[in-house]
């Protein structure tokens, strides 16, 4: 993978929903040049999905979000990965990452109540094998999402100015 092709996954990220004959402005190549790398890029695993950065407060959506981290003991031969694996495959992580720190691992988990998030932790994710602590923390408020800031005002406010 060069330069250019790194060019075009930000330029993806940023947003996906970009014309290709933007794309082929803002890095600098051709249109179909463009469309090859996205088609290898796609094909190889790189680009997984795209997709929207969604306001849910805005849109009515009554789901809560939690940040649950774990501590786990890992497993010989396999790490933290199989554990990894067998939590992924619940609807309600919608993220799963490794971390360096106190916890090990860090689910994004959605719910239709603080309740059901708690019986799901409870019920599916605390009683696994090699779960050693569960620390869940609930989403009061989204200000920012994937680079897309949520919050609006109205005026800037400015700060007093001293020395």
């Amino acid at each position: 993978m060069d330069e250019k092709d790194r060019i075009l996954l930000h330029l993806l990220e940023e947003n996906c929903r970009t014309p290709i004959t933007e794309l082929a402005v803002l890095a600098e190549m051709s249109e179909q040049d463009v469309k090859d790398r996205i088609t290898w890029l796609e094909s190889t695993g790189v680009i997984r999905r795209y997709g929207a950065v969604i306001d849910w407060e805005r849109a009515g959506d009554g789901n809560v979000t939690s940040v649950i981290d774990l501590k786990v003991s890992p497993e010989r031969d396999f790490g933290y990965d199989r554990i990894a694996e067998r939590i992924a495959r619940f609807p309600q992580v919608r993220s799963l990452r490794l971390m360096t720190g106190v916890y090990d691992l860090q689910l994004l988990v959605t719910g239709s109540s603080m309740h059901e998030i708690a019986r799901f932790v409870a019920e599916e994710i605390a009683p696994m094998d090699r779960i050693r602590e569960t620390a869940t923390h609930i989403t009061m408020k989204t200000y920012k999402e994937n680079g897309t800031t949520f919050a609006e005002r109205e005026g800037v406010e400015r700060l007093p100015y001293s020395f």
